[in-house]
């Protein structure tokens, strides 16, 4: 299972450059408006240090990692809400990702083309904030009016969902993002039945010179800016530079370890882009082990036995019977699968269980 993650923005901030530095996708970056029209698709492996030690252990044919699928999408204007330039393109293409990362540009470069005619990194994320608020408004208004006939009725769901549709317009006026009880299951639903662009999982991933990483991004004045307006917003913000991310995309794992160390950077874009996604979606990561292969799953978090082993395959969710565990940490203090087993660390678990980050397991089931 992979998650989608959109990159969106104005035109020129580096949404295709990043593509390409973080997924080599051989997307077109060029220094003109709309250079991206249909959405660019690149599949990165996500990086986790524990299936090639767990591949290590059990001898396997194979390491299979988690994937993360990165969309390039066509860059956003002012008025695209009402659709100027690529806006209903652009709408369409951003409600089918998982989440979204905000690309704004902190690089400087008189030579790169800023479609505002200079380069305001808090301006274009307001901007880029603004189009999908108003995008966002016109479904709920649409909602609203049905909802309210409904209600009209007598209907407990069309006055719970009006309800919550009058607070989130309010909220939109107000310039803020929509907010609502994420542990309700029946707001949840409401929400997934909306398709809204601002309530999707999102974060602001800040476009850098490589003199701008490190403690020189948490000084620079825009920078800080940055930070401030997206927190305003609920959202965190990720340094990444295109130069240095390509760079690494060259490198074996201790060659890149050994660059980021001289450069004063503690972890990659990639490698942060992916922690966040995961994160922000409340994604977890368990393994499967042996001879022919080691593999990541991923999963949300709090998700049930069988639930987990549909995602190997439907027929072990069907026919499900119990889920053999043990704990990566376990895995490792033992040394393998049967030396865990015959330590007593392998569990029996049934369709109640609560798949944790880090298990390695073993399903049985009935076909």
């Amino acid at each position: 299972m992979s998650f989608s993650c959109g990159f969106v923005g104005l035109p020129n901030v580096g949404k295709s450059t990043l593509f390409n530095a973080l997924c080599r996708g051989g997307a077109e970056a060029a220094n003109f408006p709309f250079c991206t029209i249909e959405p660019n698709t690149g599949i990165v492996p996500v990086p986790d240090e524990r299936l090639e030690v767990l591949a290590k252990m059990e001898n396997s044919g194979r390491i299979v990692p988690s994937s993360l699928k990165f969309i390039d999408i066509a860059g956003l204007v002012r008025g695209a809400s009402a659709g100027q330039g690529l806006g209903n393109q652009f709408l369409g293409h951003i409600r089918t990702v998982d989440a979204i990362a905000h690309v704004v540009r902190l690089f400087k470069d008189s030579d790169v083309v800023h479609v505002a005619g200079e380069c305001d990194p808090v301006a274009d994320l307001e901007t880029i904030l603004t189009e999908l608020m108003l995008a966002d408004l016109e479904v709920l208004e649409k909602r609203r009016d049905r909802a309210f006939k409904t209600a009209r009725s007598g209907d407990a769901d069309a006055k719970f969902e009006l309800e919550l549709i009058r607070t989130f317009i309010d909220q939109l006026n107000a310039g803020q993002r929509p907010d609502y009880d994420k542990e309700s299951p029946k707001a949840v639903e409401v929400v997934e039945s909306l398709g809204l662009l601002c309530t999707k999982p999102s974060f602001v991933c800040a476009n850098v010179g490589d003199d701008q990483l490190g403690d020189a991004f948490l000084a620079d004045p825009d920078a800080k800016r940055l930070i401030e307006c997206a927190s305003a917003h609920g959202m965190e913000v990720i340094p990444v530079c295109a130069k240095i991310e390509d760079e690494l995309s060259g490198l074996s794992a201790e060659e890149a370890a050994e660059f980021l160390a001289e450069m004063g950077i503690s972890e990659s874009g990639l490698s942060q882009v992916i922690k966040t996604g995961y994160r922000l979606l409340n994604y977890i990561t368990f393994f499967t082990a042996g001879p022919m292969e080691s593999r990541a799953w991923t999963v949300v978090k709090g998700a049930a036995a069988p639930q987990a082993a549909g995602k190997i395959h439907t027929d072990m969710c069907r026919g499900f019977i119990r889920m053999e565990t043990v704990s990566y940490e376990d895995m490792v203090e033992c040394g393998s699968w049967n030396k865990a087993q015959l330590a007593g660390k392998l569990r029996i678990e049934g369709k109640n269980y609560i798949v944790q980050d880090g298990d390695v397991i073993h399903v049985r089931f009935s076909v």
